[in-house]
């Protein structure tokens, strides 16, 4: 009988090959462009799930009240990790992870900087499930001179020859013993590493801190089965407090695993959501994209019902009853969500490379999981039935006698369930497109903004080996040799937000003053060097006046913040020591971390403070290529066995569009798909439509209508449905773009050039489409389409 059934349904498909390969086609997009997004969906909620301990393992945050509003920071102070496994019996293991990317790493002659580590507990990898490729599991990280490495940085360093217990030499001065050899980390974790070292180096390196005020690394910890969460972060929450014998410090709680990576946003203190905000979306995009794709098959069906009504009379009268009819017709459906299911999976494999790209990720098909092919088939089998149901149900209803004495007619009023299912479709296909124009407009409107400072042929180097102590003859050798204008070390990149402070205080501070102010550093010749305005004082310029050690500068927002009417000469101290910081100058805003922020207070603090790093202004006088080659000849001169690493401040710049860029192109192509696959089915109905009524459009040219009067007359009912579909559209995009665009402070203000782009771009690709069969039959001749009568 099932058997029956599928040729029968296979000969149907054949009978229609073109409308089959319409079905098929858009089937198949759909179902490619929707496994997708379910692969980088599954991906998401995946993150770290594979840590056998992922149930007991939270990271402690710092909670502290800023802005007026409780504000959590994923950075704690060194000594409490410790703390807590010597405190509390609930800790099973604690630990401490300080990322690092400023080392070079080297063995024999391979030698490369810039790749990222951390130094951290011995704990740390007892607590995660990293898998070891080579190594034992209880001797990790227990020696002071052990590294972990992964296969990657392996077979970068020793060209694929075993790496157990082999040697790597970190800066200039210290040798470590592979002690064991990781896999690569997945793609869905939160941790980005390419080595581990143990905490011993912190203090070798002189970063070792065991202030409970300096808040510099993350801290984890791995609690006992059974233990009461909740009781147990009410004890631990103060206990920074009664070691440093202080009620204004941060307040501590513990952050589950399974929210780190979507629940990572709070509102005064609270998990609000996150990611899976964007996941619960796109997941809803590609739901709908399906849905289109089904809705195509539902309307093709449908439209050929009258050519089907005397096919499931006659069944009906040789005793086929309406559930043999139905299970035909959800046959058929079946099949053909079968073969478009096939080519799903061939276009899936042909595109998840580029989707890779897009997504920044590395997803892949686990052809070997028996989970998967589960997956798949209940997922052909869901579309099948979402496609078949509703034409299954409406041709099996036929009834013989109507059909057969030839009293059955299509019956179109002026809005029928298949034009309803059109306009569906168009509505979504235009949200869609709606939604991508906002998107590109608001990261273009964020590009545009104007900086405060000149991004062109400025470069920043990271204070490695040797640089921080020959700086001042670097820097001499710069500028006497012409290739620089302009030298600065500063605490980080101009583009970044390195750190904040709520430890200053000055003559008039408001009570309960508690807002975030950005701390920056710089050597003198910063307004120089990276272009900044000054608008009162002067630079920091440590040559002419030696007490500029402890001078300041203020942005624009900092002087208003602070409430100072005359700033210059104003005295700032740091609530620790008590150290005095006097204001020299002043300097128009520039943007300071996001460029969807307000700019917030900067205070940009003098030699007195601390470096990481440089920013050098190459000469415009010589090419840039010239430049760069005697720059690395000066600092191999200065800084020899350190590779020459450097990065242009505006392709560093340029980086923190990445999120908005990637988000923009899924849209895009979420879009494309829609109106894709939506074309199909406007395709697939005009050449029905076409076909139905050649012998009226044969009647209208013997009677003198031109091919354009053709045309127009029938293609004004797809126009018709597009308009309808863009008025029902604009209002649900307008309120789901403010809705995205009120998490940004710097936005954009949506046009109506936008609504009229869309629209205007939706009814060109339906006139495209629709004409290409109108047009077609129209050019028939009226002899030819009327012989047979």
């Amino acid at each position: 009988m099932l058997i029956n059934y599928v040729r029968t349904a296979w000969r149907s498909l054949l009978r229609t090959k073109r409308f089959s390969v319409i079905n098929i086609s858009g089937l198949a997009v759909g179902m490619a462009g929707a496994a997708l997004v379910f692969l980088w969906v599954w991906n998401e909620i995946s993150f770290d799930q594979f840590h056998v301990n992922r149930d007991r393992l939270y990271e402690v945050y710092g909670l502290a009240q800023i802005d007026q509003k409780l504000t959590p920071i994923n950075q704690t102070g060194q000594p409490l990790a410790p703390a807590l496994k010597k405190d509390y019996p609930e800790v099973s293991a604690s630990t401490r992870f300080a990322e690092v990317s400023s080392l070079v790493l080297s063995a024999g002659d391979q030698q490369f900087a810039g790749i990222k580590g951390a130094m951290t507990d011995h704990e740390f990898l007892g607590m995660f499930s990293f898998p070891l490729r080579q190594g034992s599991q209880r001797s990790l990280l227990n020696g002071v001179n052990d590294i972990v490495i992964t296969e990657r940085l392996a077979a970068k360093l020793f060209d694929g020859e075993p790496a157990l217990n082999k040697i790597v030499k970190i800066d200039s001065a210290d040798y470590f013993r592979v002690a064991a050899v990781l896999k690569d980390l997945p793609s869905n974790t939160r941790f980005n590493f390419d080595y581990l070292l143990p905490w011993s180096y912190m203090k070798r390196a002189g970063r070792d801190n065991d202030s409970w005020l300096s808040n510099n690394v993350s801290t984890f910890v791995l609690l006992n089965p059974d233990v009461n969460v909740p009781a147990f972060g009410e004890r631990m929450k103060d206990m920074g407090r009664r070691y440093a014998g202080r009620n204004d410090i941060w307040t501590y709680f513990l952050f589950p695993l399974e929210k780190w990576h979507l629940y990572a946003n709070f509102e005064n203190g609270q998990p609000v959501g996150g990611r899976i905000t964007v996941v619960r979306l796109f997941a809803i995009v590609a739901t709908l994209i399906l849905l289109i794709a089904c809705i195509n098959f539902v309307n093709l069906s449908t439209a050929r019902s009258e050519r089907r009504a005397r096919e499931v009379g006659i069944r009906k009268v040789a005793g086929a009853g309406k559930s043999l009819v139905f299970v035909q017709f959800m046959t058929e459906a079946l099949l053909t969500a079968f073969i478009a299911g096939c080519i799903a999976m061939l276009i899936l494999q042909c595109a998840l490379p580029y989707f890779n790209v897009l997504i920044n990720s590395q997803l892949s098909i686990p052809y070997n999981s028996l989970m998967f092919w589960s997956s798949a088939g209940i997922f052909i089998l869901l579309t099948g039935m979402l496609a078949g149901c509703y034409p299954a149900f409406y041709l099996s209803a036929f009834q013989p006698v109507s059909v057969l004495k030839g009293g059955f007619k299509r019956r179109e009023g002026a809005f029928s369930p298949r034009k309803a299912l059109v306009v569906m479709q168009f509505t979504i296909a235009i949200i869609l497109i709606i939604s991508t124009i906002v998107i590109r407009n608001q990261i273009v409107y964020a590009q545009e903004r104007e900086r405060g400072y000149q991004m062109q042929r400025l470069i920043n180097i990271d204070f490695t080996g040797d640089i921080q102590h020959n700086y001042s003859a670097i820097r001499q050798e710069l500028l006497g040799s012409g290739v620089a204008t302009s030298v600065t070390k500063t605490m980080s990149l101009i583009t970044q937000r390195a750190a904040n402070t709520w430890g200053l205080t000055w003559e008039g501070k408001p009570a309960g003053f508690d807002e975030t102010i950005a701390l920056y550093s710089a050597d003198e010749g910063l307004v120089r060097t990276v272009g900044l305005t000054l608008l009162a004082g002067r630079d920091i310029d440590i040559q002419r006046y030696p007490t500029d050690s402890f001078a300041v500068l203020l942005n624009e927002t900092a002087v208003k913040t602070m409430g100072f009417k005359d700033p210059v000469g104003q005295v700032l101290r740091e609530t620790t020591d008590g150290k005095p910081w006097h204001v020299v100058g002043v300097v128009k805003d520039y943007v300071v971390g996001s460029s969807y922020e307000k700019v917030p207070p900067v205070v940009i603090q003098g030699p007195g403070s601390w470096f990481n790093t440089m920013h050098i202004r190459l000469n415009d006088a010589q090419t840039l290529t010239a430049s760069l080659q005697k720059t690395e000849a000066i600092f191999k001169r200065f800084n020899p066995g350190y590779p020459f690493t450097y990065q242009f401040v505006d392709q560093e710049y340029a980086m923190k569009f990445d999120g908005e860029e990637r988000m923009k192109m899924m849209a895009g192509m979420f879009a494309a798909l829609a109106i894709f696959i939506s074309c199909l089915g406007l395709l697939g109905l005009s050449a029905f439509m076409a076909e139905s009524r050649v012998k009226e459009i044969g009647v209208r040219k013997a009677l003198g209508a031109s091919v354009f009067s053709i045309t127009r007359l029938l293609t004004a009912d797809f126009l018709r449905l597009v308009l309808l579909a863009l008025i029902l559209a604009a209002p649900i995009a307008w309120l789901i773009m403010r809705s995205w665009l009120n998490g940004f402070a710097y936005r954009m203000t949506i046009s109506w050039v936008v609504f009229a782009a869309a629209g205007l771009l939706v009814i060109v690709i339906t006139l495209f489409t629709v004409s290409f069969e109108v047009i077609r039959a129209a050019l028939i001749s009226p002899v030819k389409s009327l012989r047979s009568e």
